[in-house]
């Protein structure tokens, strides 16, 4: 009638917080978990079972550890599904583009949601990546990638969908090699910088607005602008730019 009272070791309770957060999306694809101190202060654990549970976390593919950086989310479907894409791409360049109209179906159905699900601090933090591309603009400086990529994971995360959020993160760790090649070495002009950011500002506004179709709307006209910037100089450049980002 009954099971025998297991006793657990106090790394099995942290794993399991740790994993219950990431799985109930309090803590989100690409997102910093806290420091091992900052754990053990919240935890009451010592840093002994918080090592043990971080790495049985990271051999179970839930979060990853970079070297002096800290450990980070990662998206539960990112090794089944970008390692076989990968290889799509690199055999077929113009795969990027059918990885673009994912892209449109995924964000598009994710800004329309934001906008209507988003809470205060969702909008402040989306409002913050917009004041920083702007400082960059205004400098006239490329703002790192890592912005890009922030916004509409931001975006995702807004959703309040949790595989809508982690598809999102999947398909920037696919896309991110090529879209770095990209924004450091062709699509550094003033145009290309000034629209960007003027329709990552119109995203934001209409989700901030609660107006969900324009939202949506908003996104797509700026997929399909990244979309033809990205034929007009691959097309410039032929195979020498898949070479060159490393996807051939």
């Amino acid at each position: 009638m009954f099971r025998r009272i297991k006793i657990r070791h106090i790394s099995e309770e942290v794993f399991d917080q740790i994993k219950t957060a990431i799985l109930e999306r309090r803590l989100k694809p690409g997102e910093k978990l806290p420091t091992e101190r900052e754990l053990m202060q919240e935890l009451g654990a010592s840093r002994v079972p918080i090592r043990e549970a971080l790495k049985l976390l990271g051999n179970m593919g839930f979060i990853e550890t970079r070297q002096g950086g800290g450990s980070y989310v990662r998206s539960l479907l990112a090794d089944r599904v970008r390692d076989p894409l990968n290889l799509i791409i690199k055999d077929n360049f113009e795969k990027i583009f059918e990885l673009l109209d994912v892209r449109k179906e995924i964000e598009t159905w994710s800004a329309y949601y934001a906008a209507q699900r988003a809470t205060e601090e969702d909008i402040a933090a989306l409002g913050r990546i917009v004041d920083e591309m702007k400082t960059y603009f205004e400098m006239e400086k490329t703002p790192p990638t890592r912005l890009d990529a922030d916004f509409h994971l931001v975006v995702a995360q807004c959703s309040y969908n949790t595989i809508q959020a982690h598809l999102t993160y999947t398909v920037y760790d696919i896309f991110k090699d090529y879209f770095n090649f990209i924004i450091e070495n062709i699509c550094f002009n003033t145009h290309y910088q000034e629209t960007v950011y003027n329709q990552h500002l119109d995203i934001y506004n209409a989700i901030k607005n609660r107006n969900s179709h324009d939202a949506r709307a908003r996104i797509l006209e700026h997929l399909t602008f990244v979309e033809g910037e990205l034929r007009r100089q691959t097309g410039k450049r032929g195979d020498e730019t898949a070479v060159e980002a490393g996807l051939r």
